[in-house]
């Protein structure tokens, strides 16, 4: 049995981090862990083989070579998920598919012959087996979440290293809060299932022996959520990278109450911890408090965040607009806010109603739902009617992400936050930093509107915080992404000047 698994296309989206690439001269971001897990799963005497989309196209030859096509998408990459599996079943190829794009919306993919639906330790063996007795079912439905000591390391063997910028690996799946608006909860559970220290590090350890040396994403969707477990695995986890002089920086995502834990930050630190992604969302009290968002009701965010800078990790923050407690001046609120904090990387989305959450079935009841939504926040898209009006909305959106990537308000953001970044990440100078260098110096600092703004960056970080020298070249690459995901969601071309002048801020 050869087995061909694909990774659909991503949009253009500030995740994509698609214009960034070419400074590293890699293909993609990261690779599909998901898919790398299952083929671990999967019975050894079958062959396997990766095709990624991201990083080059799928062939008639691969599709030749396999006797089944297995498909792992999130929304987002529903297009391209639809596109592979219609060229798969013109092949005359069984098809099998899993993955949160197909969890609710089965309907959407004709052609798949065997759907996998939740998590694969549970469902994945028994499907294997009716396969191989000739009985397999149209559908396989998870109905327990199971513990992850089972879950194996991913099959690394799959991939060409030298064409991502960062490898992933996963500790824990499940989140203990419960926000109105998200995915987790529906999909893991709000119990945090968490991997042993000893399987992590052997997890570490393959990567190592395989001969990556380069940033690693953990990838839970709250890697704090079982604090007590992460304070016995980040004391073995800094001593395992001590002994092997930091191959890796890490990052991963977390909640906000992170910054109320001095030990646990210091542990992240001496881990290696460089980022980490915090679901910040709103300003706004009320709107918190509607999607239920409480742990960050009380937090003094501007306190908070500088606190996690000084600790050695840059935090990436999450926000929204679209709730039905915001008014027409929650965006020069979330303006005021994003500049104030300096949370450089800001990935501001419009609200959505991803399926079977809290909010989904709320709107549902209220008669508000328009119908299935992209999964890409950032396209101005909606799948509800929201309460300020559609073009309120939309407008006041487009206006926030330009005005937080013009480059004025980007390069202000991220002196705010060099002057209380503290940096504790080590290890190696990588070429691929050096490579990114050299080219942001043409690209940015002779031909951009930025080139002003990135040589007084550069020399005043050179002056005065050295150490902080290559985290301010990679925020100036950045930021030439995030412009250009802001000026797609403004439907304008990379050349053009929106209306208003850059340096205007979206008052209202």
């Amino acid at each position: 049995m050869n087995v061909l698994l694909v990774y659909p296309v991503y949009p253009d989206t500030f995740w994509s981090f698609k214009h960034v690439l070419p400074f590293v001269a890699k293909k993609a971001v990261f690779p599909p862990l998901g898919l790398l897990t299952v083929a671990a799963m999967l019975p050894e005497t079958w062959g396997k083989r990766l095709v990624d989309t991201n990083v080059g196209p799928l062939s008639d030859a691969d599709l030749e070579w396999a006797d089944m096509v297995m498909v792992s998408a999130m929304l987002v990459q529903t297009a391209s998920a639809q596109k592979i599996i219609a060229r798969a079943k013109n092949a005359g190829k069984r098809v099998v598919a899993g993955g949160p794009a197909f969890n609710t919306q089965r309907e959407r993919f004709p052609g798949v012959d065997h759907f996998i639906l939740g998590e694969a330790e549970s469902i994945l063996p028994n499907f294997v087996d009716d396969l191989l007795n000739g009985s397999a079912r149209d559908s396989y439905q998870a109905t327990e979440r199971p513990g992850l000591a089972a879950t194996p390391i991913p099959l690394w063997s799959l991939l060409n290293f030298k064409d991502y910028v960062s490898l992933s690996v996963q500790y824990s799946r499940g989140c203990p809060f419960d926000c109105e608006f998200c995915g987790i909860v529906a999909m893991n559970g709000r119990h945090p299932r968490v991997k042993s220290p000893e399987q992590m590090l052997a997890e570490l350890q393959s990567l190592y022996d395989a001969g990556w040396r380069n940033n690693i994403f953990i990838v839970d969707d709250n890697f704090i959520g079982n604090i007590a477990h992460v304070k016995e695995f980040l004391p073995r986890l800094a001593a395992w990278q001590e002994e092997r002089g930091y191959p890796y920086k890490l990052m991963t995502e977390a909640s906000i109450n992170l910054a109320k834990d001095p030990e646990l930050m210091q542990m992240m630190s001496a881990a290696n911890f460089h980022k980490v992604f915090i679901g910040i969302e709103t300003p706004s009290v009320e709107s918190l408090t509607e999607c239920g968002k409480n742990q960050n009701v009380s937090a003094d965010f501007a306190s908070a965040i500088q606190t996690i800078h000084q600790h050695g990790m840059q935090v990436m923050g999450g926000f929204i607009v679209g709730f039905d407690h915001d008014t027409p001046s929650i965006f020069e609120q979330q303006y005021r806010f994003i500049q104030t904090i300096g949370v450089v990387t800001a990935m501001v989305g419009v609200l959505n109603a991803l399926p079977q959450t809290r909010l989904w079935r709320r709107l549902k009841a209220e008669g508000r739902l328009l119908g299935t939504m992209s999964g890409e926040n950032t396209d101005a898209s909606l799948n509800f009617l929201p309460n300020m009006g559609r073009e309120i909305l939309l407008e006041g959106y487009k206006r926030l992400l330009w005005s937080i990537y013009s480059p004025k308000e980007y390069y202000k953001r991220i002196n705010t936050f060099l002057s209380a970044y503290t940096p504790t990440a080590t290890g190696r100078i990588l070429p691929a930093e050096i490579l990114a260098l050299a080219r942001s110096m043409w690209s940015i600092g002779v031909v951009s509107r930025a080139r002003f703004s990135y040589w007084k960056l550069l020399f005043k970080t050179l002056l005065t915080k050295r150490k902080s020298f290559s985290v301010a070249v990679e925020l100036a690459i950045l930021g030439l992404h995030f412009e250009r995901v802001a000026r797609r969601a403004l439907g304008a071309s990379d050349t053009a000047h929106p209306e208003h002048d850059n340096s205007q801020h979206c008052a209202t």
